[in-house]
């Protein structure tokens, strides 16, 4: 069509073919399609307990004296290792929670795993009859079965501990709801929660809840009620071992939250606007590829970001709001100390320093998180911001490291529409070092004495004016 002149064609090409010449294929690499899978499994199950997060623990972990386990939960049978769509392909195998508790020594009751293994050979040949399932939903999660008091009773006595195992499962092709067996807990999970420490707490036995889960589901109506909670996510195909290394002390977690965990999904200002309950889109992917429309529905085809800049912890630190786990929180078996922060200018911004002692009785590893409150006065902002974050090595008791963490002046800045620019104000800067957004361990401050300006492109303006949330009083 001329739309693209003879030169600029001819450039274009020739940087297709320089890529083209460089690949494996062009030079007839011969593939095995024989991935590495030992090296990569020991690698996994060394990785998984990083990003784990002990969100509670009164003792009972790492397990100690522990031999038998009655183990609950569909989930510590049929493990998630991943999310839905692409997150669910070319694995060659799952390890389950029991698969790595036996690996660790110990004994899972029998009765209870034939139990399990029975009900979900059962529920996964209903729903592949029924058209469950497949690569792109994913493998589907079976729901929870009941399990009778008197069951538990019976087990009990043949037992040292009780683990159950909650799952959840979205992604691609499955997204999630704020409804019972999402969001929020069912009937039978909560009943079991509750019966299971009722029973193991009567016979002075203790009870954990492993969370396999992909995102934030409700915590605190039950939180209290087990000995511990380890989230573990869904950590991949060696999941049940990094799972089972954990609770079992082979392993200390020393994983941070990247969400808030809030008391109530309405509390999180995007649910007025989120398609909390729906069921299926009005408008599909076929409809918009053959150019069908149909009436669109407010939170079901379409979504309002109205929350500006209060997104996750920058809402609910800002507004004070309770929360059930703040962002960046974690625990570990061991504790820290921070000492000495110190901050210092440089010409792209400032270096922080902390420094962190292992002060408890096992090697750990502590991740350290960068908050940044902005002066007074400018454009509207958060109580403070994330502007970096920085993880020990694993420390053993008693040894100390000091971490730094560089910030340049354009992280500082704020969008400003009026002028169309990027800009950092120039004032006094409160830099605080944190376990997470709610535990702040040393305070410094950082000086900037003049505005710093990035002006771009007025390209994005919105068509109309967006209704954002504020808290500027």
């Amino acid at each position: 069509a001329g739309e693209i002149s003879q030169e600029q064609l001819d450039k274009n090409v020739r940087n297709m073919l320089t890529y083209i010449v460089k690949t494996p294929r062009f030079n007839k690499y011969q593939y095995s399609n024989k991935p590495e899978i030992e090296a990569h499994a020991k690698l996994v199950r060394e990785a998984a307990p990083e990003g784990m997060v002990l969100l509670e623990n009164n003792g009972v972990l790492p397990l100690q004296g522990v031999k038998k386990v009655a183990l609950y939960g569909t989930g510590s049978y049929d493990f998630i290792a991943g999310g839905t769509g692409s997150g669910n392909v070319n694995k060659p195998y799952i390890r389950n929670v029991a698969e790595g508790l036996t690996d660790n020594g110990l004994e899972v009751n029998p009765a209870i795993q034939e139990w399990y293994e029975q009900y979900i050979t059962y529920s996964k040949t209903s729903l592949k009859n029924n058209g469950a399932g497949g690569i792109l939903l994913g493998d589907p999660v079976i729901s929870e079965m009941a399990v009778s008091r008197e069951f538990i009773e019976k087990m009990e006595p043949v037992t040292d501990i009780a683990i159950f195992t909650l799952s959840r499962n979205a992604g691609e092709g499955g997204d999630r709801y704020a409804l019972d067996g999402d969001w929020t807990l069912t009937g039978q999970e909560r009943e079991l929660i509750q019966t299971l420490a009722d029973v193991y707490h009567a016979a002075g036995k203790q009870f954990v809840v492993v969370l396999n889960i992909g995102g934030v589901i409700e915590t605190a109506s039950w939180k209290h009620i087990p000995d511990a909670i380890l989230l573990a996510w869904t950590p991949g195909q060696e999941g049940g071992y990094a799972v089972a290394d954990v609770l079992c002390g082979k392993a200390n977690p020393s994983g941070k939250l990247p969400m808030t965990f809030p008391v109530s999904y309405l509390d999180i200002p995007s649910s007025a606007n989120f398609p909390y309950n729906y069921k299926k889109s009005q408008i599909g992917a076929w409809d918009f590829l053959w150019g069908r429309k149909k009436k669109e529905q407010k939170c079901i085809d379409y979504t309002e970001y109205n929350e500006g800049i209060y997104v996750g912890y920058r809402y609910f630190q800002t507004a004070g709001a309770p929360v059930s786990y703040p962002f960046g929180y974690g625990k570990s078996y061991t504790t820290f100390e921070y000492s000495k922060p110190v901050v210092k200018a440089t010409d792209k911004g400032f270096t922080a320093t902390i420094t962190v002692k292992n002060t408890g009785a096992v090697a750990g590893k502590e991740s350290v998180q960068l908050y940044v409150a902005a002066p007074a006065g400018g454009l509207e902002k958060p109580a403070f911001e994330l502007k970096g974050f920085a993880k020990t090595k694993e420390l053993a008791p008693g040894e100390s490291q000091t971490l730094t963490i560089e910030v340049c002046k354009y992280t500082l800045a704020s969008f400003n529409e009026a002028n169309s620019a990027w800009e950092t104000a120039a004032g006094t800067y409160k830099v605080m070092f944190g376990a997470n957004a709610a535990d702040i361990r040393g305070t410094v401050e950082y000086r900037l004495k003049k505005a710093e300006c990035w002006k771009v492109n007025n390209v994005l303006a919105p068509a109309q004016l967006i209704n954002e949330l504020t808290l500027q009083k």
